[in-house]
């Protein structure tokens, strides 16, 4: 069995309970930083094949930050 990533199980949470719209996703695109929320970023993405997962830099829910890329 395969063990999800951190940004898998927050995406996995955030459909089973229904509240996409509450998490905001912040992602790469050249070089800017865009933010929209879960529901809208899954649309976008064409369920992750137009955005790649690695190119997301943040992950929050109402206010809260629940994933932040790291850089080096």
């Amino acid at each position: 069995m395969v063990k999800k990533g951190i940004v898998e199980e927050i995406f996995s949470e955030a459909k089973f309970a229904k509240e996409l719209d509450l998490y905001n996703v912040s992602y790469r695109d050249f070089d800017k930083i865009k933010e929209i929320t879960l529901s809208e970023f899954i649309k976008e993405s064409e369920e992750f094949f137009k955005i790649p997962i690695s190119r997301i830099v943040r992950i929050k829910k109402n206010n809260t930050i629940l994933f932040e890329k790291v850089s080096k």
